[in-house]
């Protein structure tokens, strides 16, 4: 039933523009090959419908991390083909602001209480902070030598950025934008997330198969978590409140649920081929994990089990989502026939 739904819901949003047929027959061969490797949910989870498309600007070239600052209900996405950060409206889904001369950006991170977005630069090597009300670049910070993912510990005022190439973590005060720690890793490095329960950084050193935790009063290393069957473990989403670190490894197409509490991988599960970029909608309990393969992986996540619903097509390398918890919208940047655009799409009531 869900596919069925799938496939005539998108043929009739499409099908009055020119690209509705190659569309329709890619979500049909996205649909067709979904697999569940894992005990499904289906009957209790409501599916996904598509809502909209919007172009974006600039060319099909690739997108990368996207950050939602809530207040202003604007989204925050690197471009990172087109050396820019393009914003966009969550309200309207039009694009608001086109930030250039960033080169080869990967990360965004929203900071709403400073006022602030960082964009990690991976061409000069540094991070870049804008003023999230006038939208323009204020401070560039020497970050590594492949700066990637970042995360803010905001009791010490500190961002921490994954130096992916240079197997380290870079440290910036955020009040005087300037780097104040290098941390060794000993491996390339994937992903960095916050914990707001342990007031720690956790980060994937995908090197070496592990998942570090940083005290980042002392910007020292606590523990080292060898990760079993860990290959290329890059993406890393924490939900403190149930205690879960959620890892996925491009290597091996998994994703590996870790207690944070005993330090133990407790379930594993199949995903699209080489996934990236992880998010959670709290209110639903839904977990998303999107994939290079343009194949999305749903979970329902609870206290006390983590349950894979399904995979479904979404688009050519739509590797990065975002989503927006008041509403529940699932935002997608891709390129659709030459065309970036946003790709929205919600839970069914």
């Amino acid at each position: 039933m869900l596919k069925r739904q799938l496939i005539i819901h998108y043929f009739l949003q499409l099908r009055s523009s020119v690209g509705a047929i190659a569309l329709w027959l890619t979500l049909f061969a996205g649909i067709g090959i979904n697999t569940c490797h894992a005990e499904s949910d289906n009957a209790n989870t409501p599916p996904l419908r598509f809502v909209s498309d919007h172009p974006l600007p600039g060319r099909p070239t690739r997108w990368d991390y996207m950050s939602l600052d809530a207040r202003r209900s604007l989204m925050f996405i690197a471009h990172l083909g087109d050396d820019a950060v393009v914003v966009a409206s969550t309200k309207t889904k039009a694009v608001v602001a086109t930030i250039d001369d960033i080169g080869g950006v990967h990360g965004t991170l929203v900071i709403p209480e400073l006022n602030l977005v960082y964009a990690s630069a991976t061409k000069t090597n540094e991070v870049v902070a804008i003023d999230a009300n006038t939208l323009k670049i204020t401070a560039r910070i020497p970050a590594g030598t492949y700066p990637d993912g970042m995360a803010y510990a905001p009791d010490v005022h500190k961002l921490y950025i994954s130096d992916e190439h240079g197997n380290t973590e870079t440290v910036i005060d955020v009040r005087s934008n300037k780097r104040v720690a290098t941390i060794q890793l000993g491996g390339n490095v994937g992903n960095t997330q916050y914990d707001p329960a342990s007031r720690h950084i956790f980060v994937n050193v995908q090197g070496t198969g592990e998942l570090v935790e940083i005290n980042p009063k002392t910007d020292t290393i606590v523990q080292r978590m060898t990760l079993a069957d860990a290959d290329g473990n890059h993406g890393l989403l924490i939900e403190s409140a149930l205690r879960l670190a959620f890892i996925a490894c491009e290597g091996n197409d998994k994703l590996l649920v870790v207690n944070l509490n005993t330090k133990k991988i407790i379930a594993r599960f199949d995903l699209g081929e080489d996934p990236d970029v992880l998010a959670y909608d709290g209110g639903l309990g839904l977990l998303y994990v999107a994939s290079e393969s343009g194949m999305l992986s749903r979970f329902k996540v609870s206290a006390d089990r983590v349950i894979k619903i399904n995979d479904m097509f979404i688009g050519p390398n739509a590797h990065t989502l975002a989503v927006d918890p008041a509403n529940h919208e699932i935002y997608f940047s891709l390129n659709k026939d030459e065309q970036p655009v946003l790709r929205v799409l919600r839970p069914s009531p």
